[in-house]
């Protein structure tokens, strides 16, 4: 099994990748649908919500409003956190459940609207971002969705930035042409990485590794920002320290395979063997004694433990 996180802005186009994925067997973990499910009526989540902004946030059949809660709680960094403390804990109970129940050879696909805001990218094997410009997203979410322009600009303002963003995806989808466009490059996603990415993670098999060598790349040092964090979130308290490491740590100049090495420092008292299944587990399968390598086909890495 492997996770894979997928956000966007408001109105990137999140919709039509998961639509496909999921059409190629994905198994959907849907954070909105989640979020109507944990605040429908009856519920002590739409209970809370009414207690925190009032009960003019119904309809008057019971059901919440959602454009009447969205104008109460978008209106400043206070109001949102308020919503946010209320909403995410119950989405993320639901949410684990229903990561409980996937298959043992299933590729989950998390529809996470927030999974840059939360922190949560370190806990994916991959993130997706689907990307559109600000002034693409407020014609979609005017035009097609009927927002007005305020509160439509509200929501893209409270959300990441495009920097924010781009620093913890390990795949960027530019939606900035047709929806048949943005399809063809989910469905290559999902045939050249994805499947291959869980068949090597459950079966132990590390992918081929380049050898020849390529000038030095800045985007070296953010991927390595990057899977630093995924590798001190695997390995939690039985790691110690993770350095980039190699050529490719070089700060400027020279040329190297396109391999991220890193040294792994191990916590007092953990051997090698502590950790061979939670690397693999993670996406780094074991491929010597006390080296690792990715099972990812998209990022080559070698991990060397302490």
């Amino acid at each position: 099994m492997i996770r894979v996180g997928l956000t966007g802005g408001i109105g990137a186009g999140k919709s039509t990748v998961a639509r496909t994925l999921t059409e190629r067997g994905a198994y959907l973990i849907d954070a909105d649908v989640i979020a109507r499910e944990v605040v429908a009526p009856g519920t002590d989540g739409l209970a809370q919500l009414v207690a925190a902004f009032g009960d003019d946030i119904l309809q008057s059949d019971g059901a919440l409003d959602r454009a009447a809660l969205a104008a109460k709680a978008f209106v400043d960094d206070e109001q949102r956190k308020k919503l946010n403390g209320i909403t995410h804990p119950l989405v993320g109970a639901r949410a684990f459940e229903l990561l409980e129940a996937a298959p043992a050879d299933a590729i989950v696909l998390q529809d996470i609207p927030l999974l840059v805001e939360n922190g949560s990218a370190p806990f994916f094997h991959l993130v997706v971002i689907v990307h559109a410009d600000e002034d693409v997203r407020l014609a979609r979410l005017t035009g097609q969705r009927g927002m007005p322009e305020d509160d439509a600009r509200a929501r893209i303002k409270s959300q990441a930035s495009v920097e924010d963003r781009r620093a913890v995806a390990d795949v960027w989808l530019d939606n900035s042409g047709t929806p048949d466009d943005l399809a063809a490059l989910a469905a290559a996603l999902w045939d050249e990485r994805l499947v291959p990415y869980e068949s090597n993670v459950r079966n132990r098999v590390c992918a081929p590794q380049p050898s020849a060598e390529v000038d030095v790349r800045p985007e070296w040092s953010v991927q390595a920002t990057r899977l630093t964090n995924r590798l001190r979130v695997i390995g939690g308290d039985k790691i110690a320290d993770v350095a980039h490491s190699g050529p490719t740590a070089a700060a400027e100049g020279g040329s190297a395979p396109d391999v991220l090495h890193f040294d792994v420092r191990l916590a007092d008292r953990t051997t090698p063997a502590e950790v061979t299944e939670i690397l693999a587990d993670g996406g780094f399968p074991e491929r010597s004694a006390g080296v690792h390598a990715n099972a990812d086909p998209g990022r080559a890495v070698t991990i060397t433990l302490k």
